[in-house]
């Protein structure tokens, strides 16, 4: 469980060196917000499904407009801030401090039922962090979440990570947003994102690591050139790294207006705005402040820097100079349209090297000891290749146009939480690639006889986290002391269950699940329980390693503290996830692998997770989802006298574009 954080130091000195950095421009007044040019729809290829994206990338000089840009803005509201730019797949292009800028900022103490009182902070709540490291993460979350058919913002996330959707004090007894917990991912101690500086000539491939995970603070925007996303602005000034609580109001705020001003010239296309993108009856919030709200645009680089501030350097992210952004779908880029032998679907796309070669081809189970039958290259392949064939059918939830064709990742472990491979399709949001991985493992860990034993024997760390408590406190939940050795199987649904302030789900005045925070009222987005606790010592080493600007030892490239597995890889080796879109692989009553697909509506995830192991388990035989009787949903609690079954997964009713076909999941 996450224990008070009165011995938990995370606070942060700023530690920064400086750069500078020439350029040009003028003066000019803001287009309209979303006035970008619609994303270009170039028709597929023969025998493909999906148009490739355009490769459309940031100039030097263009990063440097959009620099001076928001720094125009910040200067007029006497705001001063950092401001920081990334491609999207998030190698920092740009981090400038502006002189009076606060070097340290504070993440929210804020609780559901207020503030909390010094020494009463979880999780981690009040720590203070380098404002660069926040303003980096603002911008990665606006490129990671967005893509050619919907654009997300900060506050978009802030809206879908809360206990209740749509956060508002009005709408308690509403279930979680859909993405709980996403914010806990693309972490710095990711084995999958890559390091800056950390590969030689490969050093600006992605998906790039963030320093937070992805934001939920107002101020981070996606950017767009010629319709295409091709990165992210994040702002910091306030010193207070938060969310909102209540969508229901129209903030006043200086970080998103100096941010949407150094969108300008750089704005998604208004179609796909967040705010025209409707979940679950709610329409999503892309910004509260407007192109009206901003003043006349400083584009000249060359009048800010020195001046207003100066470039710098933040240590494992940029050395302080101003970079071209790479080209999405480009070799350099790390993501590009896979070759011939890689996958038999024509539309995949894999991640690679820089130097041609796929990272994670598709190969078969290296868990022999542990499961005697590991999956097979044939297999694997099966489960990767059906599963996309689901994905290209589905219908879209998030992007725009209506009946747009599904963009996401899928991710292939085994129960050693070993990658045997990884597809996207050409769109998807990158925010998906390191989440579907979580996803995969999760549903493998959470399944696996071991899981129990893992969390048993993670260290606790006194004063800061005490994860083997979460075992027993599972185990009275569930009045199941064989709980978590694999007894059952869990799909990220039925953890995720488990994981939220309320159970069930959003229905206040019921007890918090046994992974979530001890008490509802603990919850905030930097204290989520189990999943947070996993990585707290992982955050914490990896923001002193910025603090020190480079002399402290980073964080290992494995997240957690849990035991290594037979091969010395963490079985949760980037996190865990707790929103849905994974299920647990089985040969008979065996468990040998998970798989985790990310970048679209839950619903949608969840079915092609659990449709694709299915259709690769008829197309390779003796493989398949988990038998019905050991699935999670059979799972019922009595919870203050009512009986309550976990979930396992949730299919779209009518979700493929090719057939009216309806409960496409039942009975399976």
């Amino acid at each position: 469980m996450i224990v008070r954080r009165a011995g938990l130091s995370l606070t942060i000195a700023a530690a920064m060196t400086m750069a500078g950095c020439g350029g040009g421009g003028n003066n000019s007044q803001p287009p309209p917000l979303g006035g970008g040019s619609p994303a270009p729809t170039p028709a597929p290829t023969p025998g493909a499904l999906f148009a490739q994206p355009a490769q459309e990338s940031l100039s030097v000089a263009e990063v440097q407009q959009v620099v001076a840009q928001a720094v125009g803005e910040a200067q007029a509201r006497g705001q001063p801030s950092i401001i920081a730019v990334t491609d999207r797949v998030g190698n920092v292009l740009a981090v400038f401090q502006m002189t009076g800028a606060p070097g340290t900022t504070q993440l929210s103490t804020r609780q559901i039922g207020g503030n909390a009182a010094p020494g009463d902070e979880i999780g981690l709540q009040g720590a203070m962090v380098p404002s660069a490291a926040a303003a980096i993460a603002k911008a990665i979350t606006g490129a990671y979440l967005s893509s050619g058919g919907n654009a997300f913002s900060t506050r978009t996330a802030s809206q879908i990570v809360q206990e209740h959707f749509p956060p508002a004090t009005s709408t308690a007894g509403l279930e979680s947003g859909p993405l709980f917990g996403v914010q806990f991912s693309q972490l710095p101690c990711s084995d999958l994102n890559t390091r800056f500086g950390a590969m030689g000539p490969g050093a600006f491939i992605g998906p790039k690591r963030s320093p937070l995970g992805l934001a939920a603070d107002p101020g981070g925007f996606p950017l767009y050139k010629n319709g295409v996303v091709v990165g992210g602005i994040g702002v910091m000034g306030d010193g207070d790294y938060g969310f909102d609580p209540n969508i229901l109001d129209r903030d006043n705020d200086p970080e998103e207006a100096i941010a949407l001003a150094g969108t300008q010239g750089f704005t998604p296309p208004t179609a796909i705005l967040a705010d025209r993108i409707p979940v679950d009856g709610t329409t999503l919030r892309f910004s509260d402040m407007t192109a009206n709200d901003i003043g006349a645009l400083q584009t000249s680089f060359g009048a800010i820097n020195g001046p207003a501030g100066n470039l710098v350097a933040v240590a494992g992210y940029t050395d302080g100079v101003v970079r071209a952004g790479t080209a999405y779908g480009s070799e350099a880029s790390g993501i590009r349209a896979s070759r011939a032998g890689e996958f038999a679907n024509v539309d995949a796309y894999v991640l690679t090297d820089g130097a041609g070669n796929n990272r994670y081809p598709i190969r078969g189970g290296t868990d022999v000891a542990s499961v005697g039958q590991p999956l097979t290259v044939a297999e694997s392949r099966a489960i990767l290749e059906e599963a996309f064939i689901i994905l290209s059918r589905a219908r879209a939830q998030i992007r725009r146009p209506l009946d747009s064709r599904m963009q996401a990742t899928i991710s292939l472990v085994d129960t050693h939480g070993e990658i045997l491979g990884i597809v996207r399709s050409p769109d998807g949001p990158i925010f998906g690639t390191d989440v579907s991985l979580q996803k995969a493992r999760t549903a493998a860990f959470f399944s696996n006889p071991v899981a129990a034993q893992q969390l048993l024997g993670t260290p606790v760390v006194p004063g800061v986290t005490d994860i083997p408590a979460y075992v027993p406190r599972v185990r009275a939940f569930l009045n199941d002391q064989a709980a978590l050795t694999g007894n059952f199987a869990f799909a990220d649904r039925s953890g995720g269950n488990l994981s939220r302030p309320y159970f069930p789900d959003g229905e206040v005045g019921r007890p918090p699940g046994p992974l979530s925070v001890e008490t509802s009222n603990d919850f905030s987005p930097f204290a989520v329980g189990l999943q947070t606790d996993l990585v707290i010592p992982n955050i914490g080493a990896h923001l002193n390693f910025i603090t020190s600007n480079g002399a402290n030892a980073d964080t290992p490239q494995q997240c957690t503290q849990v035991p290594n597995g037979p091969g010395g890889l963490k079985r949760i080796a980037n996190g865990i996830q707790i929103f849905p879109g994974s299920v647990p692989i089985y040969r008979g009553d065996q468990l040998v692998g998970g798989i985790g697909v990310s970048g679209d509506g839950i619903d949608q995830d969840d079915m092609v997770a659990f449709l694709g192991t299915h259709n690769g388990g008829q197309r390779a035989g003796g493989i398949g989802n988990a038998p019905m009787n050991i699935r999670a949903d059979r799972i019922v609690i009595d919870v203050n006298g009512s009986s309550v079954r976990l979930r396992y997964v949730n299919c779209p009713f009518a979700p493929f574009l090719d057939t009216a076909a309806q409960n496409v999941c039942e009975g399976l």
